[in-house]
C-alpha cells in the first residue's frame, strides 16, 4: 500500500512538492504529507520519532516521509473507531475522509489498484540488489549471489586501492581471491561481513583520501563499526550498512553538509562499505565539533547512536560501555577512558590495529 501510494503521489521523487490553492497547504516528499498533518500526528497521536516544527523540509527525507505517511494510513484504517476497507483508506488518503466515497477519488483508487498489481514484477527490473524480500533495510532475508562479491558493490577505483593494501593482498591471496571477483566472507547463515583486515583497509583508505585535514582516528571508526554492525556488510536491523547509518541521515550529510565524493541515490548505496564509512566519517567529524565546540568521545558515541539532541552525559549507559569494549580490542586504544579521542593530534598514519583473533569466531570465508 505504501509503495503504491508513493508511486502515485510523487512518482518516487524525493523532492516532490505540490501546493493546494484551496487549502493553502504544501505537500512534500515521497508520501506528499503536509507539515501541518505531520505536526498533528506528532502532537495529537504521539508519533514523536521525528521533529518537524522547526524545519518542515525534513519531510523531504524518505524515511521521515514514509514514517508519517504510514502513521496517517494507520489512523485512517481505524477512522472513528471502525475498521476500514483498503478502498476507504486509499481514497481518504487522497481526498480526506469526507471524500472517501465521493466520485472524485474513484479514479485515484483505480490507478492505485493498477500500480499495486504491478509492483511484484517491478522489483526485479531495478539495478542492484532487490530488497523486496528483506526482513528490514540492511538485513536481507536471503542473499543475492550477484552481491556476494566486493566488485559488485564497490567502484573499480576503490577496489584498486584495496588491492594496493599489503594486508588485504595477503589475506585475499591466501583465500584464493582473484581480481574482478573478490568474495565477501560469510557467517554460518550466509550473511556477508568484512574481515578485520578489510574493515581496517576501507577505513584507512577513506580517512586518508577525504578526511586527512580532520584527522578522524581510524580506531574510533573501526570500533563503531564493530559495535553497530559486527562488520556485517548490510548491517544489523534496524541499522543499515557497516556503519549503521539510516538513509535520511546520509541524505542530509550529502545535501546539507556537502559530502559528495560518492554518488548517493538509494538506500542500497549504504551497503557499499566505502560509502557507509565515508558518510560515517563525515558525521563523526561534524559531531566532534557540534554547535561550534569540541566534544568528548562519550558525547560523540551517544550522538552517533541516537542523535545529538538525545545525549545524556550524566549517565554512562550500556552504549558507552559497549563502545569501550570494542575500542579496547584495538592495540592502539589500550588506555584508560580519559585517553580516548575522536580526532588525532596529527594526520592519521593509517593505523587501525588488528582486533584479537577471537573476534572472528563464528565467521568463515565461503570457499
Amino acid at each position: 500500500m505504501i509503495s503504491a501510494i508513493a508511486e502515485l503521489e510523487s512518482d518516487r521523487q524525493i523532492l516532490a512538492t505540490q501546493y493546494d490553492r484551496k487549502t493553502k497547504e504544501t505537500f512534500l516528499g515521497l508520501m506528499q504529507i503536509s507539515p501541518k498533518t505531520a505536526l498533528w500526528l506528532v502532537s495529537e497521536l504521539g508519533y514523536l520519532s521525528h521533529e518537524v516544527d522547526t524545519n518542515p523540509e525534513v519531510m523531504y527525507r524518505p524515511l521521515i516521509s514514509i514514517y508519517f505517511g504510514a502513521a496517517y494510513l494507520k489512523w485512517l484504517s481505524n477512522f472513528q473507531e471502525s475498521e476500514r476497507s483498503e478502498e476507504f483508506i486509499v481514497r481518504a488518503y487522497k481526498g480526506g475522509t469526507k471524500k472517501a466515497t465521493h466520485k472524485s477519488t474513484l479514479p485515484y483508487w483505480k490507478r492505485y489498484v493498477s500500480v499495486k498489481e504491478s509492483l511484484p514484477s517491478r522489483k526485479f527490473q531495478d539495478d542492484g540488489p532487490s530488497l523486496g524480500n528483506a526482513s528490514a533495510f540492511g538485513a536481507p532475508a536471503t542473499q543475492n549471489t550477484e552481491v556476494d562479491y566486493w566488485d559488485g558493490r564497490t567502484s573499480p577505483e576503490d577496489m584498486e586501492q584495496m588491492w594496493n593494501h599489503p594486508e588485504v593482498v595477503k589475506e585475499w591471496t591466501k583465500s584464493g581471491e582473484k581480481r574482478g571477483k573478490v568474495r565477501f566472507s560469510h557467517d554460518a547463515k550466509s550473511k556477508a561481513y568484512l574481515s578485520q583486515v578489510e574493515l581496517k583497509a576501507v577505513v584507512e583508505i577513506i580517512l586518508s583520501k577525504y578526511f586527512s585535514s580532520k584527522a578522524v582516528k581510524p580506531t574510533f571508526v573501526c570500533a563503531l563499526a564493530e559495535m553497530v554492525s559486527m562488520r556485517f556488510v548490510s548491517g544489523i536491523e534496524p541499522r543499515i550498512g557497516i556503519m549503521g547509518l539510516d538513509y535520511s541521515l546520509a541524505f542530509w550529510i550529502y545535501m546539507e553538509l556537502g559530502y559528495r565524493a560518492y554518488r548517493f541515490d538509494s538506500v542500497e548505496d549504504l551497503m557499499n562499505p566505502f560509502v557507509s564509512v565515508y558518510f560515517a566519517a563525515a558525521y563523526l567529524a561534524w559531531l566532534s565539533e557540534y554547535e561550534g565546540r569540541e566534544r568528548t568521545p562519550q558525547f560523540v558515541v551517544q550522538a552517533y547512536l541516537s542523535g545529538p539532541k538525545n545525549v545524556n552525559l550524566q549517565q554512562t549507559g550500556p552504549s558507552w560501555l559497549k563502545f569501550e569494549q570494542a575500542l579496547s580490542s584495538y592495540e592502539e586504544a589500550k588506555r584508560n577512558a580519559a585517553g580516548y579521542a575522536i580526532l588525532s593530534a596529527t594526520k592519521p598514519r593509517g593505523s587501525c590495529n588488528k582486533i584479537r583473533e577471537s573476534g572472528d569466531q563464528g565467521h568463515k570465508r565461503r570457499w
